[in-house]
């Protein structure tokens, strides 16, 4: 078995694990990154891409936002859709910031980029990850590639591997506090090489149920559909699956929605979940690996960022001082924000999302997209919310 000396093991290179890497890196703080996928996987795959104001800041700072502010597509606003009308919800006016909407996977590839390009190690297409010794000064990460056994001993361990990942599982029972909610639906999702409609996003309440127009690019348009769970996507086929955009999406006199060939297409579930604390020994957790977010709020990899922007800073005060205050409060600090950005996107998801409840929530939910549309303390709550929380 080959052993490996670092100052920071991280095991996933998602966004959590690639930024924390890369400030840490900044920060003159060695750390290995270890990935289960090939890198081909990680910059391939199609996620969400609504960045927040200070995600997008954050990066740029960092040295890898060259191509997200070429490419990336600064909007100044979202717009909801109900009882067939839109509402303009002005971020510029109410807020004074902007979101920037960039692929999830190009922000991947920038920083896969950046951390070898200079000099940084990320080792993908790994197996059988393992961490152990957690609450000792000495966690170890083991891992075997291409049939041959390694292992990384580490001062720290940064968990930044999804909700199915080795390192929030591996924490012993009894140690975590989990806080979990499940939505009776789920979102049909489609990438489709045809041009936005609109400028910005379009969320819409509908009784035929939620809808989402979204984009990837100036001529790939990225759509939702609320529907089951359970449902088999074999059951949509393309001609109906545009139907019900049209439908769903229809708005004001003359706009009509643009179709194209369906590159995409799956149904994914929505959950609300959190573990507390963030934290077991000398390992922490991050991103998706510690919280889920429905969709709604676009928040998942924002906040994400958000966790390991406060990690790093933890780690180079404890390098610099060798005081681990702040590594103690790491938790605390990261679910102050947690909480609230929990509380968004839930807030989201029930306003939007048709319920099956009675005639009474109905129009509870239809007065309350008309508050949030016409009060000016309403849709400066909702875009404070959306553009992002400040990270400090």
């Amino acid at each position: 078995m080959s052993k490996t000396r670092t100052q920071v093991g991280i095991v996933g290179a998602g966004p959590a694990g690639l930024v924390l890497s890369h400030l840490l890196h900044l920060q003159g703080i060695d750390s290995l990154v270890l990935e289960n996928r090939s890198r081909q996987y990680c910059e391939e795959r199609i996620r969400a891409g609504v960045l927040e104001w200070g995600t997008v800041e954050l990066l740029i700072q960092m040295g890898v936002g060259d191509r997200l502010q070429r490419e990336g597509l600064v909007h100044h606003g979202i717009e909801i859709r109900f009882a067939g009308r839109g509402h303009r919800i002005d971020f510029k006016d109410l807020t004074g910031r902007a979101i920037t909407v960039y692929g999830q996977h190009e922000v991947i590839k920038d920083l896969i980029r950046a951390r070898l390009d200079s000099g940084g190690q990320i080792v993908f297409d790994v197996d059988q990850v393992s961490v152990h010794d957690l609450d000792t000064v000495a966690p170890r990460i083991c891992y075997s590639k291409e049939g041959k056994s390694h292992e990384i001993v580490c001062d720290f361990i940064a968990g930044c591997d999804g909700f199915h990942g080795v390192c929030r599982p591996s924490i012993p029972p009894g140690a975590l506090t989990v806080y979990e909610r499940n939505y009776p639906f789920g979102w049909l999702g489609i990438l489709a090489e045809a041009a936005p409609s609109s400028e910005e996003l379009i969320y819409a309440h509908h009784d035929r149920g939620f809808a989402l127009h979204s984009m990837r690019s100036p001529l790939i348009t990225r759509l939702y559909l609320q529907c089951s769970p359970e449902e088999d996507v074999a059951n949509w086929p393309d001609e109906r699956i545009w139907k019900e955009l049209q439908t769903r999406l229809a708005g004001d006199p003359g706009w009509r929605l643009n179709e194209g060939q369906i590159l995409q297409k799956g149904i994914t579930g929505m959950r609300s979940f959190v573990v507390e604390p963030m934290q077991f020994g000398r390992m922490f957790l991050a991103g998706d690996a510690a919280h889920i977010v429905p969709p709604t709020g676009a928040k998942g990899l924002n906040l994400a960022v958000a966790d390991v922007r406060v990690l790093a800073h933890s780690l180079k005060d404890f390098y610099t001082t060798g005081r681990a205050d702040l590594l103690d409060q790491y938790s605390a600090t990261c679910l102050r924000r947690v909480w609230r950005v929990q509380r968004f996107s839930w807030w989201m998801t029930s306003m939007l999302h048709r319920h099956e409840g009675n005639p009474f929530d109905e129009r509870r939910q239809l007065a309350e997209l008309d508050y949030v549309t016409t009060s000016r303390a309403a849709s400066q709550s909702l875009a404070e919310n959306y553009v992002g929380l400040p990270m400090d």
